[in-house]
């Protein structure tokens, strides 16, 4: 068993944009090629407590690296008033030979890493035939994690980007955002509205649990990435083009398309999933009277290929903790441990 502490993940990470949207990338394509299996997640609740929750994410990918994972990421909101980050995780891998765990990660900066290099190769991919100055700005609405990763990775992705705007609910968290911000012009909206009118690239990445946002104040040809799902209001699903990881994953937990699902009784208002839209098996030009929305529900298969990647690039640099009796009892003769477990 390996073992991989927040800083060996970063170690192989950092800087890494491009591997994690190539690898990000694949995972799509393996899911639109039918190469992955992705049992639904499981969200542990508490009574009497509606905002906090554990969720199981778990995976298989096939091709050329095949892995085998489950991601256990707990989301408490309240933590952000206690100095903390709000989310965090673990990512197990199996092996696919035998089963046996083989690599115990720290998941947080996976899980916010794979979450924008997702957003950033579906901004890219649904901007890839619009006017430049479309992929000059960006919006962000919520100022945490989420989204500094995101606006990372759309600089990584995007060249062309050279401005954004921000807006968060506390304004301190706003103007914090901004002083890490380099190299860009950086503007913080007043108001909600101001944020979704100032650019036609929109990332939504708050802590709502029901929709509150209205996309009538984003300028046509806007492609908002709605990152955090329920922010916005299913009517405006239903007037937008809508791109998703999987329509059957994203239609549950009453998400904004959830919600627009039981009020229209189908899922037909969603145009695309972004794997079809990389593997060329289907297509959707950039429409500058439309807005398009990408809401990726975070499928489980990009967490097992990128906590493959790390774990493949950190074993090749001697990085992590190695239990080498983790899962065997050295004491004990062939067959002994399995007779124990029954």
């Amino acid at each position: 068993m390996l073992i991989l502490r927040r800083s060996d993940v970063l170690a192989v990470l950092d800087g890494a944009e491009d591997a994690v949207c190539r690898t990000v990338r694949d995972a799509y394509l393996a899911h639109s090629r039918r190469e992955t299996s992705v049992p639904h997640s499981v969200f542990l609740r508490f009574p009497g407590n509606t905002r906090d929750r554990i969720i199981a994410l778990p995976a298989y990918v096939g091709g050329e690296r095949p892995v085998a994972a489950v991601k256990w990421v707990a989301s408490f909101p309240g933590n952000l008033a206690l100095g903390l980050e709000r989310a965090s995780a673990a990512i197990l891998l199996n092996s696919v030979t035998d089963g046996r765990p083989v690599a115990l990660l720290e998941g947080a900066v996976i899980s916010a890493r794979r979450t924008a290099a997702g957003a950033a190769v579906a901004a890219a991919t649904l901007t890839a035939d619009a006017p430049g100055e479309v992929r000059s700005g960006v919006a962000l609405i919520g100022c945490g994690v989420v989204n500094f990763e995101i606006l990372r990775f759309l600089r990584s992705q995007l060249p062309e980007l050279e401005a954004v705007t921000m807006f968060d609910l506390d304004p301190e968290r706003a103007r914090e955002f901004a002083s890490r911000v380099p190299d860009l012009k950086v503007e913080i909206a007043g108001d909600v509205e101001e944020a979704l009118a100032a650019h036609r690239i929109v990332s939504l990445a708050t802590t709502a649990g029901e929709p509150h946002l209205s996309a009538d104040s984003c300028l046509p040809g806007t492609v908002v990435l709605h990152v955090s799902l329920r922010d916005l209001t299913p009517e405006s699903i239903l007037a937008a083009r809508n791109v998703v990881d999987d329509t059957d994953h994203v239609c549950r937990e009453a998400t904004s398309l959830d919600l627009a699902a039981r009020l229209t009784g189908d899922r037909g208002f969603v145009t695309a999933e972004i794997g079809d839209l990389l593997a060329g098996a289907g297509a959707l030009p950039y429409d500058a009277g439309s807005v398009t929305v990408f809401s990726p529900f975070g499928l489980g298969a990009l967490d097992a290929a990128l906590a493959a990647h790390v774990m493949d690039e950190a074993a090749a640099r001697g990085l992590g903790i190695h239990l080498p009796d983790f899962s065997t009892d050295p004491e004990a003769g062939p067959g002994e441990v399995e007779q124990r477990d029954r």
